[in-house]
């Protein structure tokens, strides 16, 4: 009996001596002199370690992240609980809202007995409170109208989500080319589909003149590409007025970020329209903003929910540009944050520039899910204290494993963590309160007017009606010219056939009878 208490005893001591351990090594290696968020307190052995608080630095949230997890594991109430603290750090948030679940970010929590229970174990007050939220669309869903123009794309840009060959980007380039030296504004698809039309027609000659021959094979083929993105939905999104970036960057007058939340509930089966959105914004983005360097702090953080709908539906040029922007978009303050089931639906050059990865459960059904369990404990920080594929496995809902960079950069220890709850509601807003955010937006009083100004299809079928009115003033003289000429002829004719009255006398049968009676009678 003393033996077994003795034992007991000498357990518990090794297991008090781990933990303190262990809260040791996660207080050390998430200690921050700068500003951080903190996303919940570690977990060891299935048990959460109190106030060993499992923090993010401000300083690297540019440095792009992951938040992946199996169906119904909590990946949206992570999603929102880093989005409510950076709007309340000042840092503006970009939502990509696919299932509809988060514009319950605009009202506090009503809060719940087992809200209360899980920050008592994470050794943190929960506080329940609404955040400035703007609602956004890029189709006939309510919210702020998100649109950009053709000229805004540029021929490179717009070839590449085409995804057109060589030949077919260069036609893009000449067309483009033509319409600046004419001042035809491409501003939306009709625009761009009448310019491939009349270069193949009403304009060859003008075409081949002055850009060489242009075929209409490759019109076609381009023509063919625009109607697909069209039937997605692009005649929406393509237009004025054009969404400025500068006004993803707003925060209130009390220095709280803005959390724009793009709906997206009707774009699941229009992957093409959601890659050039998400390509275009990029693009925009990179190009308008400066050079940001160390400052502390992002100046915008973008959350894109259903990763996979970008890079499944890719192409091998669109999926490079992506690469390429995640890479050099850090440099302007903006940090990346991809969500998605399975780390395996993000390619593996943009998996090698995440910085923070929130890894929820994954299950295991199959040998191929249990082979890609073990590929993605091997993204993480090697652990005494975790068996990291067993615990992928093993997590409940709430909790994640979590690997960040701290403030110069290097991988924090790796930590299971009970995650906080969201401060806002986790539901959606009802009618009446959606409607009433949209009544209050100045933005939606910016964007939702609806503009058709004169563009390049305007412009053509001006040119074109002036060239067939030229063309018909043309036909009518020229006509006219043949009719006189064959009037003039028919009366030349008629002339020259008609005969003199005197000679008609002269050499009427009976005038030359009168003659000879006249000259028989002298005779005798």
């Amino acid at each position: 009996m003393i033996c077994a208490k003795i034992s007991i005893f000498t357990s518990n001591f090794f297991r008090m001596s781990r933990q303190d351990e262990f809260f040791n090594h996660i207080i050390e290696g998430n200690t921050c002199k700068g500003d951080y968020i903190t996303l919940g307190s570690a977990m060891l052995d299935g048990q959460t370690i109190k106030d060993a608080f499992v923090n993010v630095p401000l300083k690297t949230m540019n440095r792009h992240g992951l938040i992946a997890g199996a169906t119904g594991t909590g990946k949206t109430k992570t999603l929102q609980v880093l989005a409510e603290n950076l709007s309340d750090k000042g840092i503006p948030v970009l939502l990509m809202d696919i299932k509809g679940d988060l514009s319950g970010i605009a009202q506090p929590s009503p809060g719940h007995a087992k809200i209360d229970e899980r920050h008592a174990k994470i050794g943190l007050p929960f506080e329940a409170k609404g955040f400035p939220v703007e609602i956004m669309s890029l189709s006939e869903q309510n919210g702020v109208r998100l649109r950009a123009t053709v000229s805004e794309f540029g021929p490179v840009l717009l070839s590449r989500i085409l995804d057109l060959t060589d030949t077919q980007s260069g036609v893009v380039a000449v067309i483009f080319k033509y319409c600046d030296d004419n001042k035809l504004p491409l501003l939306d698809l009709k625009d761009f589909k009448k310019i491939l039309q009349y270069c193949t027609n009403e304009g060859k000659e003008e075409f081949q003149d002055e850009y060489g021959r242009i075929s209409s094979a490759s019109t076609g083929a381009i023509l063919r590409k625009v109607i697909e993105i069209e039937q997605q939905g692009g005649d929406l999104f393509f237009g004025e007025k054009s969404f400025e970036v500068e006004d993803l960057l707003r925060t209130t007058r009390d220095g709280r970020g803005y959390i724009n939340i793009i709906r997206l509930t009707d774009i699941q089966d229009r992957p093409k329209l959601f890659s050039t959105f998400m390509l275009s914004l990029l693009a925009e983005i990179y190009e308008t903003l400066p050079e940001q360097g160390d400052s502390g702090k992002p100046e915008l953080i973008m959350f894109i929910d259903e990763a996979h709908l970008i890079f499944n539906e890719a192409s091998k040029a669109l999926l490079n540009q992506i690469e390429s922007i995640v890479k050099l978009i850090r440099s302007k303050g903006v940090g990346l944050y991809f969500v998605t089931q399975n780390p395996t639906d993000v390619p593996e050059g943009v998996l090698s520039q995440l910085g923070l990865k929130i890894q929820h459960a994954l299950r295991a059904f199959t040998a191929k899910d249990r082979k890609a369990i073990k590929l993605t404990a091997q993204n993480y920080p090697d652990t005494a204290y975790y068996d990291t594929a067993d615990v992928l496995t093993s997590l409940g809902t709430g909790e994640a494993l979590v690997s960040a960079l701290d403030e110069k950069g290097r991988p924090t220890p790796l930590a299971a963590t009970m995650m906080r709850a969201p401060m806002s509601r986790m539901d959606v807003l009802t009618d009446v309160e959606l409607q009433n955010l949209l009544d209050d937006s100045k933005l939606v009083l910016k964007y939702n007017e609806t503009i058709d100004r004169e563009s390049a299809y305007e412009l053509l079928n001006k040119k074109i009606e002036t060239a067939e009115a030229l063309q018909l003033e043309e036909d009518k003289k020229a006509e006219k010219e043949k009719a006189e000429k064959q009037s003039r002829s028919t009366t030349t004719r008629r002339r020259s056939t008609a005969q003199n009255p005197i000679i008609k006398v002269l050499t009427s049968a009976t005038f030359i009878r009168s003659v000879f009676g006249i000259l028989k009678r002298v005779m005798k």
